[in-house]
């Protein structure tokens, strides 16, 4: 299968190209080879600006990956899109260019606002293109298999680093790991969040439509881990997240079944939903704690 990266301003690109390209590595995911790319960039976000030239050269000159001057010249190419630009506020008029019916992979988060997270989901079913968008912590080892089969989640509280930066939209930076993680054990229903906020650490309570409650906790402290804990009807589960096999590993692996499949794993309701809590989280935070009610999609 070839693959193309829309936006090389992220150390993902490069993760995520060793690990199809090195068949020798332990971790090698097998059955693709990323063929071309396109730089982009963000003016607006320091860490885009500052990267993308070193990503971008690195990618040609270690992986041999072409670089074109276009979306559409990568998408052209290729069988399978991921798109990486890591201003998720870049993400609708990206999609725009390369939806035609091929899968995208849409890096967290999908964008930075339900509106447009509305428009991009629509557009995508307008152009019958699959899309699949999330963090890495999802799949993480000591994450992704703490729940078994058959237990049924009455909360969860989901904490890890979360910095706010001055030229991004707050969550939606790392606080969507934790979210992502509280959302793949509480699933859809949040109808309304309430944010605390302090110096070095937000709280973020989410309350679900059925009365059952989610917690994502933000730190800004050295060293900082993921992780959650999970009650359920059977017993409550305690983990962090583990780095071997490594968190871009486990993404990739699942990526590359949606590639093949053209079915996300992940109900686009609850991306939609995770996008409409953290846009809330945000809205709560910066009002001192108000109560904000979310959208459904």
């Amino acid at each position: 299968m070839k693959i193309g990266l829309i936006g090389l301003d992220t150390s993902h690109v490069v993760a995520f190209t060793k690990l199809l390209t090195a068949t020798t590595d332990e971790f090698h995911v097998p059955g693709a080879q990323v063929v071309a790319a396109y730089p982009g960039g963000s003016e607006l976000f320091s860490l885009s600006r500052e990267r993308v030239t070193g990503f971008t050269t690195q990618l040609r000159d270690d992986y041999g990956v072409e670089i074109c001057d276009s979306i559409e010249a990568v998408v052209d190419k290729v069988d399978a899109v991921l798109l990486e630009s890591v201003d998720g506020r870049q993400h609708l008029d990206q999609f725009r260019r390369a939806a035609v019916g091929k899968p995208v992979y849409i890096d967290k988060p999908l964008t930075t606002t339900t509106a447009k997270a509305r428009q991009l989901i629509a557009l995508a079913k307008d152009t019958q293109t699959p899309i699949m968008s999330c963090s890495s912590l999802r799949y993480a080892a000591g994450i992704a298999d703490m729940v078994k089969p058959g237990e049924v989640t009455l909360s969860c509280e989901a904490f890890g680093p979360a910095a706010i930066l001055p030229d991004y939209p707050g969550f939606f930076w790392y606080g969507i790991h934790s979210m992502e993680m509280l959302f793949a054990f509480m699933g859809c229903g949040c109808k309304r969040v309430q944010c605390i906020p302090s110096r070095d650490v937000d709280v973020v309570v989410g309350e679900w439509q059925d009365g059952r409650v989610g917690v994502m906790r933000g730190t800004r402290v050295k060293n900082g881990a993921f992780g959650c804990t999970v009650h359920t009807d059977v017993c409550t589960h305690t983990a962090l997240a583990g780095s071997t096999p490594p968190y871009y590993f486990c993404l990739l692996t699942e990526i590359m079944k949606f590639f093949e499949s053209r079915v996300s794993p992940i109900p686009i309701e609850e991306t939609f939903e995770i996008i409409s809590s953290i846009e809330a989280a945000d809205l709560s935070r910066d009002q001192g704690g108000s109560i904000v009610y979310t959208e459904s999609l």
